[in-house]
């Protein structure tokens, strides 16, 4: 009986096993997707734009890319890939460019022992008194971006002109560009002018809401609908074999009660049932005739 009951229990948990690989799938699916738009902000760089004047500070930062810390900030300038830091053993951790210095003009990224690497940005140092303050990354569909002309030193009440691959747009009284809700047609290469000065020219990136990539939709579009699927399938089966346990259990504990009555029935030994009782049932005496003389009884 103990080994059926236990044949039994393990049959019955055996049948989640299916349902949690899936959950499981399900939750890895999930996570990388939210991976995926959480880590689209990598590199970090402050103050957040493509272009910085000659000698000021800015920052890159991979720290808690993906989770993680221990990043290397690398960059790739003429050519020539290197650590963002000045040396290998300081190279973990955000790179601060105290000075900026044209030669900082270059591509920047995350990078980390395994293949790990993020994508890249693009960072240009200037020596120009004007620059534009663009995102350093993508933007999304709908959100409101403003570009920045600025100028150094700064002056106020300067008018600004904006151009869009190459072609004058509009003037800002304030230095400034502002999308109110951007869009795909927005999407460009842009520079400002101030008193004769023009900027370097930035791209302005623009991507539609929940983008991925094409192959990376076909991929996870087929896997979403088979594990949705499969989900349902093993869901039913883990049902049916759910109620299919429980009456095989609850016929098991119906047989055990039959026998173990039975056999208390039937025994004519007493039989302990618990270890704080015992039921004991009556057998049948037997019975002798004893004579005894009258000596013996004393007369």
């Amino acid at each position: 009986m103990e080994a059926t009951a236990l044949h039994i229990r393990l049959s019955c948990s055996s049948l989640a096993s299916p349902v949690m690989t899936v959950l499981l799938l399900l939750a890895a699916e999930v996570d990388f997707s939210y991976s995926q738009k959480a880590d689209a902000g990598f590199p970090q760089v402050v103050p957040n734009s493509q272009q910085h004047f000659q000698y000021e500070p800015f920052v890159v930062s991979c720290e808690g890319l993906e989770g993680l810390t221990g990043w290397i900030v690398m960059k790739k300038v003429k050519e020539t890939v290197q650590t963002c830091a000045t040396s290998w053993s300081t190279s973990q951790g955000p790179c601060t460019i105290e000075n900026a210095f044209l030669s900082d003009t270059g591509e920047y990224w995350c990078e980390m022992g395994g293949g790990k690497k993020s994508k890249t940005v693009n960072i240009t140092v200037t020596a120009g008194s004007v620059i534009l303050e663009s995102p350093v990354h993508p933007v999304m569909e709908g959100d409101a971006v403003t570009l920045r002309c600025r100028m150094k030193p700064a002056s106020p009440n300067l008018t600004a002109d904006f151009f869009k691959d190459r072609h004058l747009m509009e003037s800002g009284s304030a230095g400034n560009l502002t999308f109110t809700s951007v869009s795909g047609s927005n999407e460009g290469l842009y520079k400002c002018r101030i008193s004769g000065a023009e900027s370097p020219e930035s791209w302005l990136h623009v991507r539609a809401p929940d983008h991925e990539d094409p192959q990376a939709l076909q991929l996870s579009l087929p896997l979403w609908i088979g594990l949705g699927v499969f989900l349902f399938l093993v869901t039913l089966l883990l049902l049916i074999g759910l109620l299919r346990c429980r009456k095989q259990q609850t016929s098991t504990n119906v047989r055990d009660e039959s026998t173990t009555s039975a056999y208390f029935q039937t025994s004519p030994f007493p039989q302990t049932v618990s270890r704080q009782a015992t039921v004991v049932v009556p057998i049948d005496a037997t019975y002798a005739m004893v004579t005894k003389t009258m000596m013996e009884q004393g007369y």
